[in-house]
């Protein structure tokens, strides 16, 4: 049994996104059931992970030591994040669960300082994780 996911609660990031470090900034998770709500929030459905979008996160990469900026998203749900047996306005609703996988889209890339000048990290993305911190702590989905 797990919590369901509500709007307005929190998509955390972990800093470590392969050879990036990212300084976390929390996103949040808004709901699309219409008619379902939980403590008077939407409950957030399948897709609705697609709409957290996190800009303006800090990174440096290994060597690359002056830090740029980029976007984070939810790639995908945890296997343990949507209801196997539930469904709610036709789609599964979002559970805590444990991880979803994430995306961190450089938008200024870090810079690394040489004689000659800096030069920029050459890498467009890279990959992490990140959880859901729910504030429904009432109801749980039974499957």
């Amino acid at each position: 049994m797990d919590n369901y996911i509500v709007s307005g609660d929190q998509a955390i990031f972990l800093p470590n996104f392969g050879s990036a470090v990212i300084t976390p900034i929390p996103g949040v998770i808004v709901g699309s059931a219409v008619k379902t709500t939980v403590t008077g929030k939407p409950v957030c459905l399948e897709g609705d992970e697609k709409k957290v979008v996190v800009p303006g996160v800090a990174y440096i990469n290994a060597s690359y030591s002056i830090p740029g900026v980029g976007v984070l998203t939810i790639q995908a749900l945890g296997g343990d994040q949507t209801s196997k047996k539930t469904t709610i306005e036709g789609k599964a609703p979002i559970l805590k669960g444990t991880q979803f996988d994430a995306k961190f889209t450089v938008s200024t890339p870090a810079q690394m300082p040489t004689p000659g000048g800096t030069v920029p990290d050459s890498v467009p993305m890279f990959m992490g994780k990140g959880m859901f911190i729910p504030t429904n702590m009432m109801v749980q989905d039974g499957g």
